[in-house]
């Protein structure tokens, strides 16, 4: 009864500013608005509400009530993997320009990230934090990020615990073992920082979960009954769910401590950071279409927003890419730009139904296969270095079950896949 009390609260605070629409946002002047952006790591579409995707869903009344009230992208790309997702995001560039492909790659110290250009941009109106995984320094246990110009940071910096309740945490560039629950302790670390800022903020919050490894946890924190230790050979879904449901309840208890003057000048971003873990995908999604491949559910993922300056309810069909949070979070904080490096702004959605993007761009680089895919939102063009080219019919086959290379194109489908080979070598000169 708490939680569906706490559910419709969030979604009248979110949703209760009716004067937004008379400010103009991308004006530090007029207004700051805090910025929420929260991560959940390795999370499709079949795994969380909205989306027909999936038969087993979790029960996420925080997560839903930031949907809810709010825009809903459908077609939002992420990257396969996390590492080059999150690099996207803080530099507004596609992967090949800064050589983080695939997880673990590296991203380099000589990149401006997007904490530090919001900064530079507004003579240092935003306090700036990233809390959680970080998962751009390789196998490091000792990078600090604070160094490319964030004020805090906190969490794991490696990709995978290997335990929730026994992990390694990084603050302030020292590292000590936690045994707190990882998704509490990123959420107390969260909300301290918030609570002690005096300025406008701009928080990075990373879950590590539902990444594996598959745990159970606290049990008033998910409605999955009572669940054994898990063990290779048991059913990782409820596990998966379980996991899913704790974050939510974390994120539930985020947003009642912080103020609700806080909450209410926040605009909250919610994504995940690539497809379903391979033993957890659901149907229409397999084994070998959800994460880690460039088919929709490796990359097509869950991306909310609402709060602050948010006019819009609903889902928006744009054709969105990770890189452009870049440009879209740094116009929220004041930033007059539109397009930065590969990124463009989608704020103007916030208000109002326009088209920013024709064509969305992927890629792929596991140091065995390199691949590449576009989109004009109705096909789907894949190609791959050693020549096996895939193109589908996104309106017609949205799960790329039919190859149109393996038959006769028609005219209609051979210029369209001219005009899509043309951007994507546009893209990648």
């Amino acid at each position: 009864m708490k939680q569906t009390l706490f559910t419709l609260i969030v979604i009248t605070l979110l949703s209760c500013n009716k004067d937004a629409g008379n400010i103009d946002i991308s004006n530090p002047t007029e207004n700051t608005p805090n910025i929420l952006l929260i991560i959940a790591d390795d999370l499709g579409k079949d795994a969380i509400n909205g989306f027909s995707e999936g038969n087993i869903k979790p029960t996420t009344p925080n997560i839903d009530a930031v949907r809810n009230s709010g825009l809903s992208f459908t077609n939002f790309w992420s990257y396969p993997t996390c590492s080059p997702t999150r690099a996207s995001i803080l530099t507004g560039k596609y992967g090949y320009r800064t050589g983080v492909k695939w997880a673990s790659d590296e991203l380099g110290l000589s990149e401006t990230v997007l904490q530090k250009y919001i900064n530079d941009q507004t003579n240092n109106k935003y306090s700036t934090a990233i809390v959680g995984k970080w998962h751009l320094s390789g196998n490091s246990s000792t990078f600090n990020p604070e160094i490319l110009g964030i004020d805090y940071y906190a969490g794991l910096i490696r990709g995978e615990a290997q335990s929730y309740y026994n992990w390694l945490l990084t603050e302030d560039g020292t590292s000590n073992i936690v045994t707190e629950y990882a998704t509490t302790k990123f959420t107390n670390l969260a909300t301290d920082w918030i609570n002690q800022q005096d300025k406008p903020w701009f928080l990075w919050l990373a879950y590590n979960a539902p990444h594996t490894p598959f745990h159970v946890p606290p049990s008033e924190m998910h409605s999955q009954g009572f669940l054994p230790e898990f063990s290779s050979g048991m059913d990782e879904t409820p596990y998966y769910m379980a996991s899913i449901e704790a974050m939510d309840f974390q994120i539930g208890k985020l947003l009642e401590n912080v103020s609700e003057e806080e909450r209410n000048n926040t605009v909250i971003i919610f994504i995940g950071d690539n497809g379903t873990p391979n033993q957890v995908a659901q149907s229409p999604y397999t084994f070998f279409t959800a994460k880690g491949s460039l088919n929709q559910g490796g990359i097509n993922v869950p991306m909310f927003i609402s709060g602050k300056g948010v006019l819009r309810t609903g889902n928006d069909e744009n054709l969105i890419t990770s890189t452009d949070l870049f440009s879209t979070i740094a116009q929220i904080a004041g930033v007059s730009a539109n397009e930065i490096n590969d990124s463009k702004s989608f704020k103007s959605l916030l208000s109002q139904s326009e088209t920013v993007r024709n064509f969305q761009y992927c890629e792929k680089d596991d140091g065995t296969n390199n691949l590449w895919t576009i989109s004009n939102g109705g096909y789907k063009l894949l190609k791959n270095a050693n020549g096996n080219d895939e193109f589908y019919d996104l309106n017609n086959d949205p799960y790329e079950q039919n190859n149109l290379i393996n038959g006769t194109l028609t005219t209609t489908e051979n210029t369209i896949k001219s005009e899509l080979e043309t951007e994507l070598n546009n893209i990648r000169k």
